[in-house]
């Protein structure tokens, strides 16, 4: 019987995931391996999420939701918005997804036609350009060149060059941790405007800024499509559970697409995540041991070679230039983890031109893990 292969299934893995793959195989096999490859928070979600989940769970009504969530958590959600940055967003222009891979697909595919040309900043998040190609959306790199983050002048250019139907950008952003300043994010969000370039802005390490309050691109227009998720600050990662807020007119056809694809998110992890927005104590303790990680990391990671290719502004991220020691950061992680026993990422993942010559080194873990990790490098390099 033959098997048809689409050509969506041909985008590119995420390595991040391979190396993430071998070094779980290493330490099935007893070695001691620290990883660093992976952005997930080492700690569990917070206490009142679980108590919240085993209550539902003993109560055993878990089913179907409407495909745009529980009003409840659309509800606190809203509340959310008013409370830390001071915006009023109606529950209505919010839908819960199955983490924010599934809202980047709802907004692809409510927001983009095959063909469209839709520009995202070089190094990013893989995951963007795989599913915009699986779509065959065209996807623009812009190259930051050094650039910390992606202005406005990016924007205007790469759209002369032929238009644009839209932009993505994080901030804080994958891999760099660089965050986009105020009255940066206010000028790309204008430009995109002007332009008629449609936004959409990935928030999901809000709440993991070191040296500036969070801005959300909504305070700038109410048109931006806004991607979040309970996995990082919320230490949620496996409950699967995010969300959009929507301009209104995208508000039904996000709807009717997730009611095919996704029916909705799991109950028992939005019933869940509702407690995540009163359970600040507890988790600004784990933002604070990331602080502490990223003083280290700051500190002893150009000590060892390996210089900074982009501020540590937010996130968990340390994205380093380690042409020092190779030309081939693939090659180099793969070595790092056989020998010394370490998994960080390379930055092919994140820019398929230039990544060769950088790794991204995640410190969600604990702090005694960055201190292994990093003697176990400084032994093997020596």
């Amino acid at each position: 019987m033959s098997v048809s292969l689409s050509r969506r299934g041909e985008v590119e893995p995420f390595h991040a995931m391979d190396i993430l793959a071998e070094a779980n195989r290493l330490k099935a096999l007893g070695t001691s391996v620290v990883s660093m490859a992976v952005g997930q928070p080492s700690d569990p979600a917070p206490i009142r999420v679980r108590e919240a989940a085993a209550a539902a769970l003993k109560l055993g009504r878990i089913g179907y939701t409407d495909a745009l969530g529980l009003v409840s958590l659309r509800e606190a959600i809203a509340s959310h918005y008013g409370e830390h940055y001071g915006i009023n967003v109606s529950p209505s222009r919010i839908a819960v997804t199955t983490g924010s891979s599934a809202a980047f697909n709802l907004a692809f595919l409510a927001m983009f036609d095959a063909g469209d040309r839709v520009a995202i900043a070089a190094p990013g998040y893989p995951a963007y350009r795989n599913i915009m190609a699986a779509l065959g959306i065209e996807v623009v790199e812009i190259e930051l060149d050094g650039a910390a983050y992606l202005h406005a002048d990016h924007l205007r250019i790469a759209h002369a060059q032929k238009p644009l139907k839209g932009v993505l950008f994080a901030s804080p952003a994958n891999p760099t941790g660089a965050v986009i300043p105020d009255v940066e994010l206010a000028a790309l969000v204008k430009t995109a405007d002007d332009l008629g370039i449609s936004v959409i802005s990935d928030e999901i390490y809000h709440r993991l800024a070191y040296a500036a309050p969070d801005t959300t691109a909504l305070a700038h227009s109410p048109d931006v499509t806004v991607i979040n998720s309970f996995s990082k600050y919320y230490c949620m990662t496996g409950w699967r559970v995010g969300w959009m807020v929507l301009p209104e007119k995208l508000v039904r056809p996000v709807e009717r697409i997730a009611q095919s694809l996704y029916i909705s998110a799991p109950e028992l992890s939005q019933i869940a995540a509702i407690e995540a927005f009163k359970a600040e104590d507890e988790l600004e303790v784990v933002k604070a041991r990331y602080a502490a990680n990223r003083d280290l990391l700051m500190k002893r990671l150009p000590e060892l070679g390996f210089a900074l290719a982009a501020p540590m502004d937010g996130a968990f991220y340390a994205f380093c230039d380690v042409t020092r020691y190779t030309n081939d950061s693939m090659a180099f992680a793969k070595r790092m983890l056989a020998e010394a026993h370490v998994a960080a990422t390379p930055g092919q993942d994140f820019d398929p031109l230039q990544g060769h010559r950088t790794m991204r080194f995640s410190y969600a873990g604990s702090y005694d893990e960055m201190v292994e990790a990093l003697a176990r490098i400084e032994r093997w390099l020596k």
